[in-house]
């Protein structure tokens, strides 16, 4: 449900207190929102992503309907809406997960210095009858354009229904998205496809893949097979990897190393704990030479320099923000971890997610028009493919003394 915001007098007392604090607090506007936040309350006020292709020269594609009674769009592209319904789960299962969702994405609302719209947020509950109402009231209440839901059965609920404003969810359903719709996520088959193309620039073709088997792993690699085969590619083989001790493989690496096709790369669908026992095996087995590159699974279980040395060098797809890249209107991860807790740890990466929400929201005519457009975001670069998903360009990552550091030459 929306909270309308307590008064004309109670908003103008949080802005002078934003506006009283460090530079990075107004951004974030994160302590002077915290009541405001806490019972989902709209927010009225007046908001900027490196964007690619700022040319608007095709109509809006036919799966879309926005409402050209809008000011013009700025010449990057930027368009947003009138009234912009933010439907998340504030309550129940996935609440936790939806707090630095909102953060991030109030972070990137505060830092437009443009005109920006009305903003109302809703409790779905976590809940495909909670999604069903929040979206209706925020129909009903003037909404021109929405954010979320968060959960994939939110989703679908929202998805099975008549879409009648522009939407970015902020998952997948279990279908395509339907006209007006666009779906954005962290999914591990961005990852798997965008680890095939970064090794096919590479010229490795002929891929060893190692998995664990969790359901990350197995998206990951089905997508990495995909591209590969797309490609005149393929997976040579696959070794299942179990438990955080895992068996000795170095007979099996050997064994794929000597096989006619040869491998020209490896990838580790694994987590990090697991890619510390088999990375001295791969050097053993000769393939430590070879391109290593894996899924983000590989940060779970790592954090002690001490440890992780033994992965320097293997590569792994990350948010641009979490390398140091700047994002527009966003301060470095260090300066906003020091202020947020929604901004620290694993919490981060949604944290960017939400940011990056907020930039589809402003873009999503700009990216709407042609698949070619893209905006960079604190996730990567973004754009949305003609069925409506989004689609993610990660930055890319590595070990160095332990310590993850940026790739270099690896986009994002």
């Amino acid at each position: 449900m929306a909270a309308t915001a307590q008064s004309s007098n109670a908003r103008t007392h949080t802005a002078r207190r934003a506006a009283a604090r460090p530079r990075a607090l107004r951004v974030l506007a994160g302590a002077a929102l915290a009541a405001m936040l806490a019972s989902c309350a709209t927010v009225q006020t007046t908001s900027t992503g490196t964007v690619v292709a700022p040319t608007e020269t095709a109509p809006a594609p036919a799966r879309w309907r926005f409402d050209d009674s809008r000011a013009p769009a700025e010449r990057d592209g930027y368009r947003p809406p009138r009234k912009l319904a933010v439907l998340l789960p504030m309550t129940g299962a996935l609440a936790t997960a939806a707090g630095p969702v909102r953060d991030g994405l109030l972070a990137g609302y505060y830092g437009e210095r443009r005109t920006r719209p009305e903003l109302a947020f809703y409790d779905t509950t976590g809940t495909s009858a909670g999604t069903a109402s929040a979206y209706a009231r925020a129909i009903a209440e003037g909404a021109d354009q929405v954010v979320g839901p968060l959960g994939r059965e939110e989703v679908d609920a929202l998805f099975r229904s008549t879409v009648q404003v522009p939407v970015v969810a902020l998952n997948r359903g279990s279908a395509h998205a339907p006209d007006n719709a666009a779906a954005f996520s962290l999914a591990p088959e961005d990852e798997g496809d965008a680890a095939a193309q970064y090794l096919l620039k590479r010229n490795a073709r002929n891929v060893l893949v190692l998995s664990n088997g969790e359901d990350a792993a197995r998206r990951s690699v089905d997508a990495l097979t995909a591209r590969l085969a797309q490609s005149g590619g393929s997976v040579v083989a696959t070794l299942a990897i179990v438990g955080d001790q895992p068996v000795d493989q170095t007979a099996a690496l050997q064994n794929a190393l000597a096989s006619g096709t040869g491998v020209d790369a490896v990838f580790l669908a694994i987590r990090g704990n697991q890619a510390r026992v088999l990375a001295p095996q791969l050097s053993v087995a000769g393939l430590a030479a070879r391109p290593r590159v894996g899924s983000s699974l590989l940060q779970t279980g790592t954090g002690k320099p001490e440890e992780d040395q033994i992965l320097d060098g293997i590569v792994f797809p990350t948010e641009s923000w979490s390398t140091g890249a700047s994002a527009r209107a966003l301060p470095p991860l260090a300066t906003v971890s020091r202020e947020l807790p929604t901004a620290r740890g694993a919490a981060a990466r949604l944290f960017a997610f939400g940011f990056d929400a907020w930039l589809l929201s402003g873009y999503l005519e700009h990216l709407a028009r042609t698949p070619e457009n893209a905006i960079g975001g604190a996730t990567g670069m973004l754009r949305i493919g003609n069925d409506g998903n989004v689609l993610r360009q990660p930055a890319w990552a590595t070990w160095r003394g332990g310590n993850v550091v940026p790739q270099a030459d690896a986009g994002g």
